[in-house]
């Protein structure tokens, strides 16, 4: 599915400027991406959506519009035009970069015109209970995609090909999903809220054959026109899990070639991932929530937080092939909808432990390299000054070691509650070695063995300057300095 050693990086934040030059720096940026051993990117929706040049990409309006048509103020994307897109895509893999997409099949927004449906209102935080009697509702659910005109393709959406909506234009106050006629909750979704299914907008059904066509078609043309190398599917726990390996069969058979997919189910409880794995058949690798998590859950609670655990209950341990592992990303970043911080002290040993270990397949964070500074409205409706820092150099040198020593068994030394370390021994392409060692408190040393007699190490993070040499057995202390990280390789 990945390179050997491969890396992912998430090539946006949430708060990247408005400024239509993403694709293009992207474009600019992709060799020496390569150079410091990325070999994907996982990149924003390249649709128009509700909020035109300003749309993150996850208010879906139209699937077929890249850039191209005057809809929603804008003809470009936050990120840039349809041609920037494809350039930039084909620029990535021509330095050997394979490109991910980012694909939101649960909902549509911002409808052209009104219609007028049967429906009952739910309880928002209830789906099993009704609050009110069917009644007649004017809803938003009619696309007809003005600007596009029917090119690529001709089908305008109606309130038939959803199943709910959160909104009615005759009760504008009333708190409620409403479910059309006839229409039903689906069941293979989270059970959060008695069924997970509506998330927001105008949600798709996915029981509706009609759909389920366009949305294949879709899949292949967007791959006929952009060439991408696999996708990232959008809020996973929201839609029908069947739906995914069906969709993706059905593009991989259209591409005659194996595209890649990892899907967002963002849940601590790691036995509802578990469960969509098993549904989809293995078919779709998921993000790492759980281990995001204890992530910051470490950071937050400095050395009273046991580093034997920081695996404990996530899905690189469980299942580690179908783990892409992370440390943030533009849900959990500061004052967005699933906020949960990694303190910056933290993220060096966090970085550490998702690219410099056996198991997973790690994606950077674009905020985390490239740093990022915001503002915006907190949940309390204040301004905050957001500043991210930059790890790049770090993150550099562990993909550095990543590329050239992170290859043989893997020792771990998990015995302490505050310094974990751990070696790997090479193989005959990569022979030499590694040991790193980190600490959510005090300095801290590790007695391990890296299967080199009489060799001299360095830490390439240059945290600690005076080289180490391993014994006749090919053993040594390796040490930290105290919550910070060492990776020791061979002198050369």
């Amino acid at each position: 599915m990945s390179a050997t050693n491969g890396v992912m990086m998430q090539y946006f934040h949430w708060y990247i400027p408005p400024d239509g030059n993403l694709w293009n720096e992207l474009k600019d940026r992709v060799k020496e991406l390569a150079d410091v051993g990325v070999t994907s990117v996982w990149l924003p929706p390249a649709y128009k959506g509700t909020g035109g040049g300003y749309d993150v990409g996850y208010g879906v309006y139209d699937m077929f519009d890249l850039g191209e048509f005057d809809q929603k103020g804008t003809v470009r994307t936050k990120y840039g035009t349809k041609d920037e897109y494809i350039a930039a895509v084909k620029a990535a893999q021509e330095v050997g970069i394979r490109v991910y997409a980012d694909v939101v099949l649960n909902h549509k927004l911002s409808a052209d015109e009104s219609e007028e449906v049967e429906a009952t209102p739910y309880n928002m935080d209830d789906r099993n209970h009704p609050i009110g009697d069917m009644q007649t509702i004017k809803v938003w659910t009619h696309f007809t995609f003005p600007g596009r005109k029917g090119k690529y393709s001709e089908l305008e959406w109606h309130w038939w090909h959803f199943t709910a909506v959160d909104y009615n234009a005759y009760n504008e106050d009333e708190n409620a999903v409403y479910l059309f006629k006839d229409k039903s909750f689906d069941d293979e979704v989270d059970m959060e809220k008695g069924s997970f299914d509506y998330l927001m907008g105008c949600d798709l059904d996915m029981k509706n054959p009609e759909v389920r066509d366009e949305l294949k078609y879709w899949g292949e043309w967007f791959i006929d026109t952009t060439g991408v190398d696999g996708f990232r599917f959008d809020a996973v726990k929201h839609v029908k899990a069947s739906f995914f390996p069906e969709w993706l069969q059905h593009c991989r058979h259209h591409a005659g070639r194996n595209l890649f997919a990892v899907g967002e189910y963002w849940s601590y409880e790691v036995e509802a991932l578990h469960h969509f794995i098993e549904v989809t058949g293995g078919d779709v690798l998921l993000f790492d929530a759980p281990l995001h998590y204890n992530f910051s859950a470490a950071s937050k609670q400095g050395n009273d937080y046991d580093m034997r655990q920081i695996f404990d209950n996530t899905l690189v341990q469980d299942q580690p092939a179908l783990a892409v592992t992370l440390v943030d990303n533009h849900d959990s970043q500061p004052l967005q909808s699933l906020e949960s911080v990694v303190e910056a002290w933290f993220k060096p040993l966090a970085y550490a432990l998702i690219l410099l270990r056996d198991e997973g397949y790690p994606c950077i964070f674009y905020a985390d390299y490239y740093g990022a500074h915001y503002k915006d409205n907190g949940p309390d409706g204040n301004e905050y000054e957001i500043w991210l820092e930059s790890h790049k150099w770090l993150i550099d040198k562990f993909l550095y070691a990543r590329e050239t020593y992170a290859y043989g068994d893997q020792y771990d030394y998990f015995d302490h509650a505050n310094t974990l370390g751990w070696t790997r021994l090479g193989d005959e392409a990569h022979p030499g070695g590694m040991a790193v060692v980190l600490s959510n408190g005090d300095e801290g040393t590790k007695w391990m063995e890296v299967g080199q007699a009489n060799q001299a190490y360095i830490d390439i993070t240059e945290h600690i300057s005076e080289p180490i040499t391993t014994n006749d057995e090919g053993w040594a202390d390796f040490k930290c300095n105290a919550g910070s990280v060492s990776v020791w390789v061979p002198q050369s």
